[in-house]
């Protein structure tokens, strides 16, 4: 099976339901085959998925990510049954772990034993989606006569991962991986990790599907662009997910600065740490040729499935970027 090169629109596309309707079927109406929503706060993302639904034609709808500590297994199958009905074949749940600072943060919940979570919660939002009555007795979970009707179409679970023993995990219990915010140079680093994965569950690696929210803006102000990309992820690169990440992916310098300055609260010294050569690895800023070689370059290492996620500060630019993606401008 030699899986599908994609292109995704990142979603919700504002705060109101009807921007997200816009976007999907503009970008339906111009070959774009993905639209895969983040959820982290409101609008719901889950909830949304089931409204837009009618409103779609023949679009993949996927989820990157739902954390696992916000919404029990059972809350998940339960919602995954329902979305399956109004998107049969076209709804890709995503799991992950989230951050501290939105689940200890924002939600008060302790980021504990992020892998046994995901990992945990996985194997029993199956189990339930089956309509087996649960009888689970984990380490992070338990549930005990739990049971739904058996999903006639049970999507499939894609995880969240980042670095090593996360990416292994997702291949290995997840039918797919969703990956972001990864400097390209560490990019073979991962997808070996998903191998390593993959085999041990008996699956090739070539047949699990790797997702990527990719940050894009399509401009001739690279400066700008970094900039943007700077003020937007510095936070989330001082986080101690993210720190530990860039470190693992070769940035170990820039990580203890970002941190440092970060604790201090001294943002021009987290936002120096990171450098143009930094951001260039990690963001796709730069002309529509620039934008679309990069896209190509990294599913031609291994990417499948890439989600355009605009860092732009209006409409104009954001559609701007999503439109060099278009069946009439982009191809693999």
């Amino acid at each position: 099976m030699t899986l599908e090169k994609r292109i995704a629109v990142t979603l919700p596309a504002g705060p109101k339901l009807e921007q997200t309707v816009e976007l999907i079927r503009w970008a339906e109406d111009n070959g774009i085959s993905d639209g895969w929503f983040a959820d982290a706060g409101a609008p719901d993302s889950l909830t949304q998925v089931a409204a837009i639904a009618h409103h779609t034609r023949k679009m993949r709808i996927g989820v990157a990510v739902t954390p696992v500590y916000t919404r029990t297994p059972a809350v998940l199958a339960a919602t995954a049954d329902v979305i399956s009905q109004v998107l049969p074949g076209r709804f890709i749940m995503g799991l992950g772990s989230s951050s501290e600072t939105i689940m200890g943060g924002w939600h008060g919940i302790p980021l504990d034993k992020p892998l046994t979570r995901v990992k945990e919660t996985t194997i029993m939002v199956r189990s339930m989606l089956k309509g087996e009555k649960s009888n689970f007795a984990l380490d992070t979970l338990h549930s005990k006569g739990y049971r739904q009707a058996p999903c006639e179409n049970p999507p499939p679970i894609y995880l969240a991962g980042l670095r090593a023993n996360m990416l292994e995990t997702a291949a290995d219990v997840g039918d797919g991986v969703i990956i972001n915010l990864w400097p390209q140079g560490a990019l073979p680093k991962m997808l070996e990790h998903i191998r390593i994965g993959a085999e041990r569950a008996g699956k090739r690696a070539e047949d699990v599907e790797v997702v990527n929210r990719a940050m894009v803006l399509v401009t001739d102000d690279k400066a700008l662009g970094r900039n943007i990309f700077r003020a937007a992820f510095g936070p989330y690169y001082a986080t101690p997910v993210y720190n530990k990440f860039l470190a693992w992916a070769g940035y170990e310098d820039a990580a203890a600065t970002i941190r440092e300055g970060w604790a201090a609260k001294d943002r021009e010294k987290t936002a120096a740490a990171m450098s143009d050569e930094m951001i260039d690895e990690i963001a796709v800023i730069g002309t529509a040729e620039e934008v679309q070689d990069r896209i190509r370059a990294d599913a031609h290492t291994g990417v499948h499935t890439q989600i355009i996620a605009p860092m732009a500060a209006t409409a104009e630019d954001a559609m701007r970027t999503f439109s060099a993606f278009t069946s009439a401008n982009f191809s693999f």
